[in-house]
């Protein structure tokens, strides 16, 4: 099947998410990562938040450093029982001691996705979340271009059984740099339901929050993933959140044998209930298999499925896209 674009409505209003920045062409989460994605045009770049052992925020997908670093070179035998390197046990001056490389596979230490950026070449680092929101706003002055900020609480369960409150910390941060309202240009997301409304409830922020959907069998979060996937686990969502984040998969299952999309009812019932859809995560370099491109992927997603916003490793390919269509719209009217 060829590529396919819509007709029917502008894209305008839909948002391109860098998922852990420009992730196709640099290591993830890297300054540089999130550098390049802004000059691609990306609408909003996503942050991973999770503390040091001085309770820094950091940029890093999750609690664990051996994935995407050297730890196990420069601090050998600071592994926990498990073997595994957590961020939490360094502190931040530590952390800036590390090179951060293409994410591994740590059975066979082998690269996740092999064609993307050498392994060893050039010199990342791991940044803090202050560091990435200067680098951002910096840009948007430069540039002129307003990019917003994505962060994700990560594991707020975990570490408040190591004695730190994530979410409190991570809210001050943002504070600090002018994060404080709805119309503010950020999202605040995270896996763990509880914690989620918790940021509403109880810390009483103001900024969009999203709640991300998982699967149980992930172990995201001590969060039934199965019952906010119900009508009334939407229903509940929206009473706290102002979008959901849904994984492709719970958007649509395939395409029938005509090549049409199979949706489920989510993002029916989430627009139902006035929430955002931003579906997650959308690689050119790993499409499912009834995908023939990327352009054809997204287009099932976007103006067949009507979600309002994708994650993305290639958010260039994603916001040429939506500027094709929008063109492509403006010449039939």
């Amino acid at each position: 099947m060829t590529d396919v674009l819509p007709s029917t409505k502008p894209e305008k209003n839909k948002v391109v998410i860098a998922h852990r920045g420009a992730s196709a062409y640099l290591p993830e989460h890297t300054l540089a990562a999130k550098a390049m994605a802004h000059a691609m045009g990306a609408d909003f770049l996503e942050q991973d938040v999770v503390l040091s052992q001085d309770h820094i925020p950091l940029v890093l997908h999750d609690i664990y450093l051996d994935t995407v670093t050297n730890v196990h070179d420069r601090f050998p035998g600071r592994a926990r029982s498990d073997g595994r390197y957590y961020a939490f046990d360094f502190s931040m001056v530590e952390i800036k001691q590390l090179r951060v490389q293409e994410r591994v596979d740590l059975t066979t230490q082998q690269p996740v996705y092999p064609q993307r950026f050498p392994s060893g070449k050039s010199v990342f680092r791991v940044p803090t979340l202050a560091e990435e929101i200067e680098l951002i706003q910096g840009l948007n002055r430069s540039t002129g271009q307003e990019a917003g900020l994505y962060p994700e609480i990560k594991s707020p369960s975990w570490h408040r059984r190591q004695g730190a409150d994530i979410s409190r910390i991570v809210l001050d941060c943002l504070s600090q740099y002018g994060y404080q309202t709805a119309e503010d240009p950020i999202y605040v997301q995270c896996f763990d339901a509880d914690e989620t409304r918790r940021l509403r409830v109880e810390l009483k922020t103001r900024l969009k929050l999203v709640q991300l959907i998982g699967e149980n069998g992930w172990h995201e979060a001590p969060t039934d993933f199965t019952y906010l996937r119900t009508p009334a686990g939407i229903a509940h969502v929206a009473s706290y959140a102002e979008g959901v984040g849904l994984w492709l998969a719970h958007v649509m299952t395939g395409v029938d044998q005509h090549g049409k999309p199979m949706l489920t009812p989510l993002v029916e019932t989430a627009h139902a209930h006035q929430l955002a859809v931003h579906a997650y995560t959308l690689r050119a370099d790993d499409l499912p298999s009834y995908a023939t491109n990327f352009n054809q992927f997204i287009d099932y997603l976007v103006h067949h499925a009507e979600i309002d916003g994708v994650f993305t490793d290639f958010p260039d390919l994603a916001v040429s896209y939506l500027q094709r269509a929008d063109q492509r719209l403006s010449r039939t009217k």
